[in-house]
């Protein structure tokens, strides 16, 4: 190699670096500085029917440990710093109501783990509760179903190498140049599988990625399943999420961006002086 071909090299070296280096100083910059939370009006269908209701998504860092795949909080143990996303829905059906929330970490160093380590789903309504956990393991994921409903619980068992569509969201937010595209093995979302009442396995989807001026739109079509969702959201980094879409055989439930808030610390705003607080994301001041 001659004085000429080093220099590009090194000139080529430094490049990356540095490109390296600003994301990830840019992604630390913003997600450290606190949790953002996002509240989303939710036109849900349910029963073929549709049911309105708020969303809301917080984002949010900690560290997590990884053999454990809890939160670190205390002691020894070889730990990563985790994106997290608390994304939650309420909506009633008639009399009677449902909450669902999934929580799902992805590691920030998306280099050495492109996959989430976790993810919890619970359900609850008036006829009964679900709750389902993904851990990542060498075979590919654990799964772990507990029901109300007979078909469904309690169940144990691996999946083998997938993505997790509820870890898809975070790779928005910290990268969508990491989204994967083409036909690629998705496991669905689990709200939806556990409102479809069908099995947790790997389906077959195809990824797609569109973008105009300031907006991407990043979509799963499930072929099996008849099944499509859209992610819109800023093209522009920290790539905010303006709305979502699923469409199924039963009908299509739809989500927008209403309101904000960022750099919270709302694990100490749990007073009841801090009740009026609600009202900045467009939600009553006492819990619905």
């Amino acid at each position: 190699m001659n004085v000429y071909q080093r220099i590009v090299l090194s000139i080529f070296s430094v490049t990356l670096w540095s490109l390296s280096f600003g994301q990830s100083a840019q992604v630390k910059d913003f997600w450290y500085a606190g949790a953002e939370i996002s509240r989303f009006a939710l036109d849900q269908n349910r029963y073929g029917e549709q049911h309105q209701g708020h969303a809301e998504f917080i984002f949010v860092t900690e560290p997590f440990l990884l053999e454990e795949q809890v939160k670190h909080e205390h002691g020894q143990g070889a730990a990563t710093d985790v994106l997290k996303l608390n994304a939650l829905r309420t909506f009633n059906t008639g009399l009677y109501s449902y909450r669902t929330m999934t929580s799902t970490f992805q590691p920030i160093d998306l280099a050495t783990y492109p996959h989430a380590l976790k993810s919890t789903t619970s359900i609850q309504d008036w006829c009964g509760q679900a709750f389902q956990q993904i851990n990542r393991i060498a075979e590919g994921w654990q799964l772990k179903l507990y029901s109300y409903f007979q078909n469904e619980g309690d169940r144990s068992e691996v999946l083998s190498e997938a993505y997790l569509e509820d870890a898809l969201w975070l790779l928005v937010r910290l990268d969508p140049a990491a989204l994967p595209l083409g036909s690629i093995s998705v496991v669905p979302g689990a709200v939806h599988t556990r409102f479809a009442h069908i099995p947790v396995r790997f389906e077959r989807a195809e990824a797609s990625l569109r973008e105009n001026t300031e907006r991407s739109f990043y979509r799963l079509d499930y072929p099996a399943l008849k099944r499509q969702l859209e992610i819109e959201f800023d093209r522009q980094f920290p790539h905010v999420i303006r709305s979502w879409r699923e469409m199924s055989p039963s009908g299509t439930t739809t989500a927008t961006l209403e309101d904000r808030m960022m750099n919270s610390n709302y694990w100490l705003l749990n007073q009841p002086k801090h009740a009026p607080l609600r009202k900045e994301l467009g939600l009553e001041p006492i819990a619905d």
